[in-house]
């Protein structure tokens, strides 16, 4: 190869890095926004506890628990998905059993919350 191509296909390696190092800041962010659903699960429920019927605010509560739930395992998924078609040459990503870790303990927290919610 010549030294242009050489440095084409370095740039094209750091690209890739680049790509999943933002793929990586995407799933952060998709994971605060879950973590944001289920606190305002926890918000309504705290603000609208005392409501008549108790149905109500606690169904609401739901409501946000499970958009946060959808919104965790999505970005676990779409990260999924953008690991195995990109390959990373020089930047160190977290571990795949971290992530998937991380999801799955977010997700125990929200089935924990949830069923605080609706029995206490």
């Amino acid at each position: 190869m010549s030294p242009r191509e050489d440095l084409a296909e370095d740039r094209t390696d750091l690209a890739e890095d680049r790509t999943m190092l933002a793929a990586e800041r995407t799933f952060s962010g998709w994971i605060r926004t879950g973590l944001a659903a289920a606190g305002v699960a926890i918000g309504l429920h705290a603000v609208f506890g005392p409501f008549q019927p108790t149905w109500v605010p606690k169904a609401a509560a739901t409501a946000f628990l499970v958009a946060a739930q959808v919104i965790l395992m999505g970005a676990w998924l779409q990260h999924s998905r953008s690991r195995r078609r990109l390959t990373n040459e020089v930047a160190r990503l977290q571990p795949r059993a971290r992530i998937a870790l991380l999801v799955l303990l977010l997700s125990a927290g929200n089935i924990a919350i949830g069923a605080v919610l609706w029995f206490i």
